[in-house]
């Protein structure tokens, strides 16, 4: 199958005070607030939501298309995509804006302040799938990952007009979209993906039940943290898959990212639903254990050890034909 990935590409400016907050606001001169922190490291990480989900699929040897818009300082980040198995030729370069960047600074008792600077992301409205399927020789399916709201809009629309199966994934812009733009969306996906708690607020803002959102798409995907993944299809029962254990809980970033990549690369290779669950739930663990979203690495033996333990013998045959 030939996927593309249309979602944000960012990165985390991260640092750490190692003082508190709190200690350094006077409660009768918060209307006027000026303050610097001089802060002990800095961490930057590569980021955003269809990157990472291709840098995942990228390990897994499933060649994902990654759609996005970026500014002219990407040529560091996308050699990095490029060397981990991800086609960038579909990345739109901004003349006049920077790569997309969260900077974010946490104190001691872990509060934190952040800034979010969309950059180039907002020219995303303007790539065209079609010359994406041109270059490539078709698309099979298109994941419209968490963006620019127009470019999630317009990506959805171009899909349903040129009969493009697409996957509806909401995630963090889920929380500024009003019902109808989330009805568009959704409406005739082949998958909709969300967790348990973007589940109700997907029926809460659209209006619609469980059973009238799932008659809507074709399969309903819903990660559960630490319980896995449920996969609903009207007339079938639903598939549960739970959680490979992990060796460590690190860091939660970008967990359902890497899900995502498992799952995709399993519809790539042509296994059944569970099976490609369970290679997304196995994918994510990894991500856990990690410090940042993309600095794990894949060893083919290492990860098939560990899907055997959590699947057993017949499904790590069928993935292991499959995994490079």
């Amino acid at each position: 199958m030939r996927i593309a990935v249309t979602g944000s590409i960012a990165t985390d400016h991260l640092m750490t005070f190692p003082g508190r907050f709190a200690d350094q606001l006077v409660g009768d001169q918060l209307h006027t607030v000026s303050l610097s922190f001089l802060v002990d490291n800095l961490d930057v990480r590569r980021g955003g939501v269809g990157a990472n989900i291709c840098f995942g699929m990228g390990q897994l040897g499933t060649a994902p298309i990654l759609v996005g818009a970026v500014g002219p300082d990407f040529d560091e980040y996308r050699a990095w995509l490029d060397r981990h198995g991800v086609d960038t030729a579909s990345v739109r370069v901004s003349e006049v804006l920077h790569t997309a960047r969260f900077v974010c600074t946490t104190d001691a008792d872990h509060n934190q302040i952040g800034s979010f600077y969309t950059g180039a992301m907002s020219e995303a409205r303007q790539i065209e799938l079609k010359s994406v399927a041109d270059r490539v020789g078709g698309l099979d399916l298109v994941l419209i990952g968490a963006d620019d709201p127009e470019a999630m809009l317009r990506h959805t629309e171009e899909c349903r007009t040129r009969s493009i199966p697409f996957a509806a994934d909401f995630s963090q812009q889920i929380a500024r979209m009003e019902g109808e733009e989330i009805r568009l969306l959704l409406d005739g996906a082949t998958y909709l993906f969300s967790n348990e708690y973007e589940k109700g607020l997907i029926e809460s803002k659209t209006g619609w039940t469980d059973a009238e959102i799932l008659a809507k798409v074709g399969h309903r995907v819903t990660t559960l943290g630490s319980r896995g993944v449920r996969i609903e299809r009207v007339g079938d029962d639903p598939i549960e898959v739970g959680c490979a254990e992990e060796t460590a809980k690190v860091d939660p970033t970008g967990v359902g990212d890497a899900f995502r990549a498992g799952f995709l690369s399993g519809l790539s290779w042509g296994v059944g639903l569970e099976r490609a669950a369970q290679v997304g739930c196995m994918l994510a663990t990894l991500v856990i254990e990690t410090l940042g979203t993309q600095e794990y690495t894949l060893r083919r033996n290492n990860f098939m050890d560990r899907f055997t333990k959590a699947y057993g013998d017949e499904a790590a045959t069928e993935v292991r034909a499959h995994l490079r």
